[in-house]
Formats: structure tokens, C-alpha cells, sequence
């Protein structure tokens, strides 16, 4: 089966538009972010990432804009971020995560760039990158047990995971003051040479997501263990940096 790689350029665009006739003067912008920038997106498996400015988030002005998200997660598509630009700039420092990618790989699609010229503090980045690691690995767990009886949603847990965990061992990287690099893969193979974990479950998920191995060939609690393994040593090291007298 080939890859799906085509982003859906001409739902977005419908659903933009559809946006900008709802909200009349009070949107301000809507950026597309994540792989569908990136270049790494994947139909099966890759959201549509939107993040909408606005400038009134009462009740009403939202409930304004409900139709038009309506018709866009019926097509199967996460709803948009909606937040002010005031709110944006206040909460850069604890989603330092999040906005770092945006800003690094963004496309303007309506109204202003509030993205390129942002300033985002980086004090909390190193906590936040561990607090996100532990809560996506406890939750991991959680999953992982009470999938234990389904093969099919314990691949869907790990197929679909996958991407997360990629972006934080990006950040991962960044804490060690390492180039950021493009892709998924070689995100998860730069930070395996740094700290010595074992990159081949997360290489033999990509394989799968991008169709290039057949994923019958694999056992998925063989993959499980050895995911759930990687995730846990990476958590540990991300927490030694931490106590680092870098910290």
C-alpha cells in the first residue's frame, strides 16, 4: 500500500474560509503547524494542527465559530487552538514546548504571523520537557494494560504515540544543546546515539506508519516491551539532565 503523504491542502482551505466568515472581525489569524509543515505527514496517523487568534473569547463570539469546527471535525480533523494574542504571549514560557516547534515551522494561512516574532522564554523549558515525558509515560502504561487483551488498539496506541514521544526526544536534544533535526526518524536515532537506548522499536513503528515493513511480521508485545522500555530510560536521563548543575 502506498504512503498517503498528501496533505489535505483544499479542506483546509475550505474550512479557513469557512472560519474567517464566522468570525468576522474577531479572528485574527489562523496558522498551520506540526507535519503538515513539517513535511513528515501522514494521513493515517498525522493530525491537521491549526491554532486560531482571536480576539474576544466570551461565550458567545466562540459559540460563533461553532458551526464552521463542526463541519471540520466531522471530517475527522482536531478542532483548532483558539486563544488570544494576549494569552499567547503571556503563556509562552509554559508551553515553551509547543510554540518553539510552531515558531520553527509554521505557515501563515489568514491575517498576521503572531509566531516568527514571538518571544518565548526558555527557563521552564527543561521541567517542562520532563513533566511532559512522565505524564505520557505513566498514561502509556495505563493504556498499555487496559489494551493488554487487543492487539489492534495496543498497535493503534504505539502507531499513534509515536509522534509525541518523537517531538519530545527533540527537545531532548535541545536541553543538550544539540542541532534540532528535521525529521521524526532522525530525531529518535540522534538521541539514541547520545544516550544509548535502543532506537529499533520506534524505527520498526516509523517503518510501519510509512508503509515501508509489513506489520504482520512483527509481534506487538514484543514491540510493547521494548517501546515501553526505551520511553522509561529516556525519562530517566531526561530527569539526571535535570539534576544537572546545569539545572
Amino acid at each position: 500500500m502506498a504512503l498517503q503523504t498528501s496533505v489535505p491542502e483544499k479542506q483546509i482551505s475550505e474550512f479557513v474560509s469557512r472560519l474567517q466568515k464566522a468570525g468576522g472581525a474577531n479572528l485574527e489569524s489562523v496558522i498551520l503547524y506540526g507535519s503538515a509543515v513539517a513535511g513528515d505527514y501522514e494521513a493515517d496517523y498525522s493530525n491537521v494542527n491549526l491554532l486560531a487568534i482571536v480576539k474576544d473569547t466570551s461565550l458567545p463570539k466562540l459559540l460563533a465559530l461553532a458551526p464552521a469546527i463542526s463541519d471540520w471535525t466531522e471530517q475527522k480533523h482536531p478542532a483548532p487552538l483558539l486563544i488570544t494574542r494576549s494569552e499567547l504571549e503571556r503563556s509562552a514560557d509554559v508551553f515553551s514546548i509547543e510554540l518553539m516547534d510552531m515558531q520553527r515551522q509554521h505557515r501563515v494561512l489568514f491575517g498576521a504571523d503572531v509566531l516568527t516574532s514571538l518571544t518565548i522564554p526558555t527557563h521552564l523549558h527543561r521541567a517542562q520537557l520532563e513533566y511532559e515525558l512522565r505524564e505520557k509515560l505513566i498514561l502509556l502504561r495505563q493504556r498499555l494494560l487496559l489494551d493488554a487483551n487487543d492487539d489492534q488498539r495496543t498497535w493503534h496506541l504505539l502507531l499513534r504515540s509515536l509522534s509525541a514521544f518523537a517531538t519530545l526526544f527533540r527537545h531532548a536534544l535541545v536541553v543538550q544543546g544539540q542541532p534540532i533535526p528535521a525529521s521524526k526518524r532522525e530525531s529518535v536515532k540522534a538521541l539514541a546515539d547520545s544516550l544509548g537506548f535502543d532506537a529499533a522499536p520506534f524505527e520498526k513503528l516509523l517503518d510501519i506508519r510509512e508503509h515501508r515493513a509489513d506489520i504482520k511480521q512483527f509481534q506487538v508485545r514484543d514491540l510493547a516491551a521494548q517501546y515501553l522500555a526505551a520511553v522509561e530510560q529516556v525519562t530517566a536521563a531526561v530527569d539526571r539532565m535535570l539534576d544537572s548543575p546545569r539545572r
